[in-house]
């Protein structure tokens, strides 16, 4: 029996890619059990909708996920959005290698779509630099920087394009070659030869078999909006983008068997473990030297005296009951936060409700401000908010008005 190639897809959209990708996570994962394949990524257009769902089954299934995203870049800058001068945009892949890489893909993810969305989510090179660390990154398809150069046959351009993402990535940049791009692939190994980029070959994944490509034309037909029998419509008829085998691959690139071989190296690079099932609450920033715990207890006592003229020993014994619970529970960081953008609300003329529901029963919560009502007046139960004995993520219902909320 002839031995299996070993090859991993670096390059894969799933259904998540919208309108794009015909390819379901449970279809992705178990097409690549099926085929003998350990490992394989998920690369969707600019989010990580599916990348959670993917990480899990894929895990379950006994396969190695590589969590990453297709990301459009912003050739003048993520923050311009001038019509026709900044509608192009270039297709990048990355990868995380560990838990920095994840976070700063969540974070170029976010930035993405927060600021840079102009037509797409976008990112720039100047996001890069800030945020590349933990990260591995293609050079993409035909719609990457490298790639719409190359086949342009701007042979200088493509090589300073390369250059500019190999001084921000190092050792963890790799030049994409695919199947259907043979009219690239001389140039791109020209340029790996030349600046020593490896290259990694792709297959660009939209669906599991061939026999989807018809389904998938119809979904490219809803998104631009035009007929199947439409002569000029943005398609894939012509290629096959489905999941192939490590021996298609391994044959089509018998002649680039490097190609074959690094898909493996970057997947040794990729090992993301993610805290599943775990409360991951944001840190407070607190005073040097100060732990949350400590510094809420200042802020209470500080405080107190808006609240009350007197201190009776009813106040501070409930105080050190809600303290001892709070600290046990570790959740000082979320009271601080919370009183934060509460009363930040309030001095910047926000109008913020009194609180509503069992955050009412705290104590600690009138007293920094979250809630306006005072517990002891009313008999309210500290316990039915945060209980040692129940460990849930405390809940404060908190209201804004619709102006400036």
């Amino acid at each position: 029996m002839k031995a299996m190639k070993k090859f991993v897809h670096l390059h894969v959209h799933s259904h998540y890619s919208l309108l794009d990708g015909l390819a379901q996570i449970d279809g992705i994962v178990s097409r690549t059990k099926e085929l003998g394949m350990d490992t394989i990524a998920l690369t969707d257009h600019g989010n990580l909708y599916g990348a959670i769902e993917f990480y899990k089954k894929a895990r379950k299934a006994g396969i190695k996920p590589i969590l990453g995203v297709e990301a459009y870049l912003a050739p003048n800058g993520h923050l311009n959005k001038r019509a026709k001068m900044d509608e192009q945009r270039f297709h990048l892949i990355l990868l995380a290698k560990n838990i920095t890489g994840w976070k700063n893909l969540m974070k170029l993810v976010t930035i993405s779509n927060l600021e840079g969305f102009y037509y797409k989510p976008r990112i720039d090179k100047e996001l890069l630099e800030k945020y590349h660390d933990g990260l591995v990154c293609l050079s993409a398809c035909l719609g990457g920087e490298v790639g719409r150069l190359a086949s342009q046959k701007k042979m200088q351009e493509a090589e300073e394009a390369a250059r500019s993402y190999q001084s921000i990535f190092g050792e963890d940049f790799y030049l994409e070659i695919q199947p259907h791009a043979p009219e690239i692939h001389e140039t791109i190994l020209a340029i790996s030869k030349k600046l020593k980029i490896p290259v990694v070959a792709t297959q660009d994944i939209h669906y599991i078999n061939n026999d989807d490509k018809t389904a998938h034309e119809v979904l490219l037909a809803v998104q631009t909006n035009s007929k199947l029998d439409d002569g000029d419509r943005f398609s894939f008829k012509d290629i096959n983008v489905s999941l192939r085998s490590p021996e298609e691959m391994a044959e089509i690139f018998k002649d680039i068997p490097e190609a074959i071989e690094n898909t493996l190296k970057v997947a040794e690079k990729c090992n993301l473990e993610i805290e599943l099932g775990k409360t991951q609450l944001p840190k407070f920033s607190v005073p040097d030297g100060k732990t949350a715990n400590k510094y809420i207890e200042e802020l209470v006592y500080e405080r107190l005296p808006r609240r009350f003229k007197e201190i009776t020993p009813v106040i501070k014994e409930r105080l050190q009951i809600e303290m001892g619970v709070i600290e046990r529970t570790g959740f000082a960081d979320y009271f601080l936060i919370v009183q934060d953008f509460v009363n930040w609300a309030k001095e910047h003329a926000i109008i913020v409700g009194p609180g509503r529901g069992s955050a009412a029963g705290s104590l600690i919560s009138y007293i920094l401000g979250i809630t306006n009502i005072d517990p002891l007046k009313y008999d309210l139960l500290f316990e039915r908010f945060l209980n040692p004995d129940r460990i849930q993520v405390p809940d404060i219902d908190i209201d804004f008005t619709d102006t400036r909320r």
